[in-house]
């Protein structure tokens, strides 16, 4: 089963985000119609629904790519996303002049080591697991 496998390793890295993206709309939906909870995100939402899966399926194809010469490990290369993520999602906010909450440059720090947390923890066991059973890790 050696037959595309970057075309896999694409495959399994949208999985995770797409489901959570999903899900996130969902709750967005039913906050905003079902309880009236106006909040002005849909003009952002449109970056993670159109760049964070395919960003996800291209890591996991260079991750594939790379690892036979690097040798790095999944969860440390999954740490690694947010890195690229975090920057355009900021340039999204200046040029859609999204304003941002004061409170949130105080907790910051703190969503920033949660979420490195779950992009390496994700990538090391949900990632790595759809790989194996894809057959490319």
């Amino acid at each position: 089963m050696n037959q595309h496998k970057y075309l896999r390793a694409y495959m399994a890295g949208i999985v995770v985000p797409t489901i959570v993206l999903v899900i996130a709309l969902a709750a967005f939906c039913i906050a905003r119609y079902a309880y009236g909870f106006s909040i002005p995100i849909e003009r952002v939402m449109i970056f993670p629904m159109a760049v964070v899966p395919p960003l996800w399926g291209l890591w996991n194809m260079l991750f594939i790519a790379s690892h036979s010469r690097t040798h790095f490990p999944i969860g440390f290369h999954g740490v690694l996303l947010p890195f690229l993520l975090g920057p355009l999602g900021i340039l999204l906010t200046l040029a859609l002049d999204f304003r941002i909450p004061g409170f949130a440059t105080h907790i910051f720090p703190i969503l920033a080591l949660v979420g490195l947390t779950a992009y390496y923890l994700i990538w090391k066991y949900v990632v790595s697991f759809l790989n194996t059973v894809l057959g490319i890790a």
